[in-house]
This record gives C-alpha cells, sequence and structure tokens, in this order.
C-alpha cells in the first residue's frame, strides 16, 4: 500500500506519536501512588522497559493499549483488527503479543513478578485499584 504522504511529513507524523505519559499510564501511575507505593518508569535494561517498575518488591506493571498489544479478550470493544490492510496488521499485532509473552516470561524467570494493565479495565477504575491492591500486596 502507497504511502500519500511524503517521507518528511510521515517523520514528523510519526515523532508525535508517544509511548509513555499515555492517559491509561497516567491513571494507573495515580493509583498506585495512592496506595502508597513509589515507583521507577520505564527501566532501561529491563525485558520490555516495564511502565512502572516497584525495585524494593520486585514487582512491574505493564499498562498495554488493547489495539497496540492486541489484548486477547474476546469481548475487548478496543482491539479489533482494523478493515483494511490486514495483511500488514495482523502479522504486526501477532509479533506485538509474542514479545509480550517473552518479556513477561523472561522477568518472571529472574524473579519479577508480573501485572498487565489493559487499557479498556480502566473503564472500571474500582477494579482495577482492587486488582493492584491485591498484587502490591502479595
Amino acid at each position: 500500500m502507497a504511502d500519500n504522504l511524503s517521507p518528511e511529513a510521515r517523520s514528523r507524523c510519526m515523532s508525535r506519536i508517544r509511548s509513555r505519559d499515555m492517559k491509561p499510564e497516567l491513571a494507573v501511575r495515580s493509583m498506585v501512588h495512592s496506595l502508597g507505593f513509589r515507583f521507577r518508569l520505564h527501566r532501561k535494561g529491563m525485558p520490555g522497559r516495564p511502565d512502572l517498575v516497584l525495585p524494593r518488591h520486585r514487582k512491574v506493571i505493564f499498562v498495554h493499549g488493547c489495539f497496540w498489544h492486541w489484548h486477547p479478550e474476546p469481548n475487548c470493544p478496543i482491539a479489533g483488527l482494523p478493515k483494511s490492510n490486514l495483511s500488514y496488521w495482523r502479522p504486526k499485532l501477532a509479533r506485538t503479543r509474542v514479545r509480550d509473552q517473552r518479556n513477561i516470561t523472561a522477568l518472571t524467570s529472574t524473579g519479577w513478578r508480573v501485572l498487565t494493565v489493559w487499557e479498556c479495565q480502566l473503564r472500571q477504575p474500582g477494579a482495577v485499584l482492587f486488582e493492584l491492591c491485591r498484587f502490591l500486596d502479595e
């Protein structure tokens, strides 16, 4: 599929897409902070660069966007595949899912506890807060 933007225009558009400090991540950070836990952000050198790292507790939290990480929950309203260019999107999202699983496996094999919070879960903040409490108090 041909791109209808010049390489410079495409570069400018893509440079504005951020992978951190997004609304779902900020919501989870606020919840964890309100529970009295302090954390590090996007720790380099860790598999997958987790969104929140609690080194003292050896716990990490990933905040995944349902579309970009292809949420496996069948009832997720956000995780649908695009209607066009499926030959591009299906393998791309499948690779992301495999990479996420590889990162989680690498972290758990080195003694880290991992929690993944999905974007659609944040529609019920009370449930997410309960899950965070349970995970952090283990």
